[in-house]
């Protein structure tokens, strides 16, 4: 019998945030996993999603297992080295999680942040379990609100700008893009502020959240010239205070079409 694994999207960090799809979804499974990085702040995420289950779950019991996930080696192989042997050992401690916790027939479920599609490894992960020759295993993807549709509700602003693309990228990428090919972009997973690097044009606005749709949520928007200390204040301030944040931005080139702000 088949072994199977649910990822389930529960949103950036409101319980409210959850679509029927994954309230149905945590209805079905027998077992959830729960993948903790180590460090600071890991005991509100698991509350966090024990907050959920309790909401959602009902009467029907369920089992817990959890797994520490392994750190990134930053200094092993180089950054694409490295990441890949990160990734691996992830895959082997899934494995291990579903040999030793799951019965034949029986459905595990993971609370993803955010949507499992988005800058999360999990689907990987379970593809490349099945595609090592796994044929007891098979998984659902159920969406989840992203952190980047919760910024910009949050922000009261739309997405995209008539005529223009929207880009999702990384704070890593950030530093190595020639600022003038940013126009109107949504940057994620940057712990080093790279932000910065678009100052003293006068042509950049930011709108910022940290933590958005959780109980510590920060909002913080205008021209990046002005605002950008306050931001790295209020990410310092947070850090300090929890040892985390997670956080993310939309930077967007102002332009002088009035059509473009319709």
């Amino acid at each position: 019998m088949m072994k199977t694994i649910l990822l389930i999207g529960i949103g950036p960090g409101d319980p409210d945030a959850l679509t029927l799809a994954a309230i149905k979804a945590i209805s079905r499974a027998d077992v959830f996993f729960f993948l903790e990085k180590e460090g600071e702040g890991k005991d509100q995420l698991i509350r966090f999603r024990q907050q959920i289950l309790q909401t959602h779950r009902g009467d029907r019991p369920y089992r817990t297992a959890s797994a520490a996930l392994p750190q990134r080696d930053r200094d092993a192989n180089g950054y694409v080295g490295a990441v890949q042997e990160w990734h691996r050992r992830r895959t082997e401690i899934i494995g291990t999680l579903i040999d030793t916790e799951m019965s034949d027939g029986e459905t595990a479920g993971l609370l993803i942040w955010g949507d499992p599609a988005l800058y999360d490894g999990t689907i990987q992960h379970l593809r490349d379990l099945i595609e090592s020759g796994r044929n007891d295993l098979c998984f659902e993807v159920i969406p989840g609100i992203t952190s980047v549709q919760m910024l910009v509700a949050r922000h009261k602003i739309p997405l995209n700008r008539i005529g223009e693309s929207i880009t999702i990228t990384t704070g890593r990428q950030i530093e190595q893009a020639d600022p003038a090919s940013i126009t109107n972009a949504v940057v994620m997973l940057d712990s080093r502020s790279a932000f910065r690097r678009l100052e003293g044009s006068g042509e950049v606005d930011i709108y910022w959240g940290g933590d958005v749709g959780g109980p510590d949520e920060r909002l913080i928007s205008g021209p990046l010239d002005a605002v950008a200390d306050q931001i790295d204040a209020a990410i310092a301030l947070q850090r300090a205070r929890k040892g985390w944040i997670m956080d993310n931005y939309l930077l967007r080139r102002r332009t002088v079409s009035s059509e473009t702000d319709r």
